[in-house]
């Protein structure tokens, strides 16, 4: 299995490892993904979550060749499993982003409580490139957090980032270099652990109360339009471009 888990210090550890296609998520990833999250959450024992990736590297988004051969249609889909489970999980998540972390390697960041990233991390949402449009509510949540201007370079344009420039978009607590992102994660994960766990729920719940059912409906309303775009001529061509390793050309879509 590529996704490992491990609790140490009441501190469930989700990495993403499969570094020989540099952590891309296939839909059995999603599933195990969407099972680590729901088993944290009714183990008494762990107060909080880091998620992380392999060899530094988060995650370098869908695996295409998985994702085609069975694309999320429905809401059934493991890939929509995963965004419902992480947007509701109750206890923290913190997030420690070295490497690439592109298209759901940044949006699922968007639900994390806290992230670290290395400075020279690479993150983008790249999804108009593809043929696509947002997921995870991000086309709700960038704006909100970036304001309008940048969300647009960052979704309509699919401009990359560090993780500095993460830090200043208010999507990263803190950009350190690469060797440290995963310890101070970690440390700060731990903090929970001295911390009432029914008061920081609660809080949690509170933060995220003025916008949980904006981010629903955001999430149902990519998700019909997604599945749709999947089948566009666009699309398809974006697919085939990657595969052939060459430039889309979208002037006959």
């Amino acid at each position: 299995m590529s996704i490992h888990t491990a609790t140490a210090n009441s501190v469930l550890t989700i990495e993403i490892a499969r570094p020989e296609k540099k952590n891309a998520l296939t839909l059995a990833m999603y599933q195990a993904l969407t099972d680590a999250v729901n088993a944290a959450v009714s183990d008494a024992q762990v107060r909080a979550l880091l998620i992380s990736g392999h060899s530094g590297v988060f995650t370098s988004g869908n695996d295409l060749e998985d994702f085609l051969q069975r694309p999320p249609g429905s809401e059934d889909s493991p890939v929509f499993g995963f965004m419902r489970t992480l947007a509701a999980c109750d206890k923290p998540v913190v997030a420690a982003v070295t490497g690439a972390a592109i298209g759901i390697g940044t949006t699922l960041l968007l639900h994390c409580d806290l992230v670290y990233v290395s400075a020279d991390a690479r993150l983008a949402m790249p999804f108009v490139a593809l043929g696509l449009v947002p997921e995870f509510a991000s086309s709700l949540l960038v704006p909100l957090l970036m304001g309008r201007v940048k969300a647009a370079e960052k979704l309509l344009l699919g401009e990359p980032f560090s993780g500095t420039e993460a830090v200043e978009l208010g999507l990263a607590n803190a950009a350190l270099p690469a060797a440290e992102v995963v310890t101070h994660a970690r440390r700060q994960a731990e903090r929970f652990n001295a911390l009432p766990l029914e008061a920081v729920r609660e809080t949690k719940r509170l933060l995220r109360a003025p916008s949980s059912e904006a981010v629903s409906r955001a999430m149902q309303a990519e998700a019909l339009v997604f599945a749709r775009r999947l089948r566009s001529a666009e699309a398809q061509e974006a697919f085939r471009a990657f595969f052939e390793k060459r430039k889309p050309d979208f002037s006959k879509c």
